[in-house]
């Protein structure tokens, strides 16, 4: 395979303002997802063999809105490679003891070594939204972080890593739907936290934000991409469209693999009949 193209996505600051409107074209169909789907994919293994024996550094950054479809996305991304490889940090809140340390201190252990891809499901850019909206910060360690902050990336770029930040930009009619949406599914009411709540009236807050975030942090260096969510399955094969597209590699070249014949066995061997099996449940 050739050497993908890099084709840049949308820079925050060319834009004037951050656009959430869909693009008017009709929603895909889960068939024609799915077939998308499955050739990136087969990209992203390609790139995970290239990742792994050029020894190359990847880190993938997902920030947005609650609701965004970042776990998705994530999910889309990680769900036909190696966890290995692709490994998804997601931090909790930070300790007592932590709280003490240099603010970007607990991120820095997880960024990738030689051969690896990490994905930040939230990363540092905490500061500068959900600590800066919710009052988790003073607004002096905020104006620090976002001084701070392309010094650390571009320090990262140069030391070979390869630094790749998305925004998952969702409309407010959207969130609204899909957090409503996790209050009535009993398989999501777990995606709802007492954050999600706290944090929905301030919509304009959080965009305030975002913009100032923007306007300080998308640097040469470390560009932010910004992804439109409304529809998930156009946003996941986008993203993963341009991360394939962003990182040049190669297919690895492997040897053919070839099942081996089974050695015959030496008379019938039974079952142990001590082993416990689940019982088969019948369902309709």
């Amino acid at each position: 395979m050739k050497e993908s193209k890099q084709n840049d996505g949308p820079r925050p600051k060319e834009e004037k303002k951050v656009q959430s409107d869909s693009d008017g074209a009709a929603p895909l169909s889960r068939k024609e997802f799915e077939k998308h789907l499955r050739k990136l994919h087969v990209e992203l293994v390609k790139l995970q063999e290239w990742v792994k024996e050029q020894g190359l550094k990847v880190c993938i950054v997902f920030e947005g809105r609650d609701g965004a479809g970042k776990g998705g996305t994530i999910k889309a991304l990680t769900e036909r490679v190696s966890p290995r490889v692709f490994r998804v940090v997601a931090l909790p809140a930070p300790t007592e003891r932590e709280k003490t340390q240099m603010y970007l201190q607990r991120y820095i252990p997880h960024l990738p070594a030689a051969g690896e891809i990490v994905i930040f499901d939230r990363s540092w850019y905490n500061r500068a939204g959900v600590e800066r909206v919710m009052g988790f910060c003073t607004e002096e360690q905020v104006k620090r972080f976002l001084a701070t902050a392309p010094a650390v990336e571009k320090a990262m770029v140069e030391s070979g890593i390869i630094l790749l930040k998305y925004w998952l930009e969702v409309s407010p009619e959207e969130q609204t739907r899909r957090l409503k949406d996790r209050i009535n599914d009993g398989r999501k009411v777990w995606k709802l936290s007492p954050m999600d709540l706290k944090s929905y009236d301030r919509w304009n807050d959080y965009s305030r934000a975002r913009d100032e975030m923007f306007a300080a942090t998308d640097t040469p260096w470390a560009p932010w991409y910004v992804a439109l969510s409304d529809d998930k399955r156009k946003l996941r094969l986008n993203v993963l469209s341009h991360i394939v597209g962003r990182i040049p590699y190669k297919k690895v070249k492997t040897p053919k693999v070839k099942l081996p014949k089974r050695k015959a066995a030496g008379g019938k061997q039974a079952l142990n009949p001590a082993l416990k099996y689940v019982p088969e449940v019948k369902f309709g």
